[in-house]
């Protein structure tokens, strides 16, 4: 996923670059340029993931060309924000990996402690 969301960031990048122009393009190419690197290395990836979104959504709001696969591109940055840089990924080994266990709560058979009410309530 980050691969997929990097890669399109830099290949636009690259088109913005190319194409030549006013200076805000290519700034916004530089940006993205960074962004697409930053979340194929798995590096600063929340930062980078909303930086993207931004940039995606901006594209498909101020461009031309086809809004759909920039707003799908926004859609999988903010995924990729919110689920993290998986295990292979440079913040991974920096910062170590988190892994959220969901349990069951019907698989659990042990019961609550019970409450003692032999003695005076607490306040």
């Amino acid at each position: 996923m980050r691969l997929a969301a990097g890669g399109f960031l830099v290949a636009s990048a690259v088109a913005a670059l190319l194409a030549g122009g006013p200076i805000a393009p290519m700034a916004l190419g530089v940006v993205s340029l960074v962004c697409g690197v930053l979340l194929m290395l798995g590096l600063w990836t929340p930062l980078a993931a909303v930086l993207g979104a931004a940039l995606s959504a901006w594209r498909a709001a101020s461009a031309s060309h086809d809004p759909g696969l920039d707003l799908l591109m926004a859609v999988l940055d903010v995924a990729l924000a919110l689920l993290g840089p998986g295990a292979w990924s440079i913040d991974a080994r920096l910062f170590g990996w988190k892994r959220l266990e969901i349990r069951n709560a019907a698989a659990h058979t042990t019961a609550p402690p019970a409450h003692d009410t032999s003695g005076p309530p607490s306040p």
